[in-house]
């Protein structure tokens, strides 16, 4: 949701409702409207169906999600109940695949199930807590990946462009954002000349998304295509590359929105810098490569048509991964709250 200064925040705990509220990012940009949660099935549902997306929305949404079906489980007996919560985990396990953010939320409201020691009803009010903690420190995050952000910004130029892919704004965290927290960083500071958005298909985030952030905040956004970034990058348009990440694995591979990997072999083609921004709660220390990283693959109407609209003949196949993994080697920095991370110094930091 919104406030008076344009922050906006995807997911919020509503105390009066008992309830959590959704921006329903598959509506915008035409249309602003929320959408109220109660049910950790339908938590589940609108991660799934994407109304709210992004690796570490995904994760504050589902950290809500196991509570919301905590508050449900009808027993004051312990066993019994975290019998129930694991069901309710597994659930929202199966809606998004690709984002670990998902997995590692959901793990910590297990972990602080299991290693409680008060009554289930006690249970239930620190899990609530539980979740509104990692909205606020996953807000925190971002602010704090923003900043480092600015280290990256080249010193030969008092003002830069910088293109990025999908949406890894304030929609797809608690706030702020990870490669837009960069972005909205440098344009406080001063420094920032112009974004480049890709339009990302196939569900155009970079268009329905990203575009609409800027526009809120008035930052200068230019949308192309995703085939233009090549061309861009050629007449010297573009000084960096900033993305998100949905996991990253221990050697610095990066799963992203599918059309990622194309960017960084074009970036590194034109000696363009190319960075990812993710909390460490992105990073997968248990995969050791992003061949390991298992990649979603979603409905094929989202490839043959836009909207309502058909765009192809019938008789055609469809191949639909909704992620591609980025190799290491093509990557500069991994920009974290803990600072600027070469991808292969990652596994210095698997034990902090």
């Amino acid at each position: 949701m919104e406030n008076s200064s344009n922050q906006i925040y995807p997911v919020i705990w509503h105390k009066q409702k008992n309830c959590v509220v959704l921006i329903d990012q598959t509506r915008l940009p035409q249309e602003y409207s929320v959408v109220e949660i109660d049910r950790y099935e339908d938590m589940a549902q609108a991660i799934k169906n994407m109304i709210v997306r992004g690796a570490p929305a995904i994760g504050v949404a589902a950290a809500y999600g196991m509570y919301l079906g905590a508050k449900e489980i009808n027993t004051s007996d312990r066993a019994t109940f975290l019998q129930e919560l694991n069901i309710i985990a597994n659930v929202l396990k199966e809606t998004r695949p690709t984002a670990v953010n998902l997995f590692w939320a959901i793990s910590r409201m297990l972990k602080t199930a299991y290693e409680s020691v008060d009554s289930v009803a006690q249970l239930k009010k620190i899990l609530l807590e539980t979740a509104q903690t990692i909205q606020k420190e996953d807000l925190e995050t971002c602010q704090a990946i923003g900043d480092h952000g600015l280290s990256i910004l080249p010193s030969t130029k008092e003002k830069v462009t910088i293109l990025t892919h999908c949406n890894a704004g304030s929609l797809a965290t608690a706030g702020y954002g990870t490669a837009l927290g960069v972005i909205r960083s440098a344009w406080r500071e001063k420094r920032l000349q112009k974004v480049f958005a890709d339009e990302t298909r196939p569900r155009l985030q970079g268009a329905k998304l990203t575009v609409w952030e800027c526009i809120q905040e008035a930052i200068p956004v230019t949308l192309i295509t995703d085939s233009m970034a090549a061309h861009c990058m050629k007449q010297n348009m573009i000084d960096l590359v900033v993305v998100g990440a949905d996991r990253i694995a221990g050697n610095g591979d990066t799963a992203n929105k599918i059309g990622t990997y194309s960017l960084a072999i074009v970036a590194d083609a034109h000696n363009v810098p190319f960075y990812v921004a993710a909390p460490f709660s992105t990073v997968d220390f248990e995969l050791s490569d992003g061949g390991q990283i298992p990649i979603e693959e979603r409905d094929s109407s989202e490839i043959y048509q836009i909207g309502n609209t058909k765009i192809c003949a019938q008789g055609a196949e469809f191949y639909n991964p909704a992620f591609d993994v980025t190799p290491a080697k093509f990557i500069q920095g991994i920009i974290t709250e803990k600072g600027v991370i070469p991808p292969q110094e990652l596994t210095k930091y698997k034990t902090q």
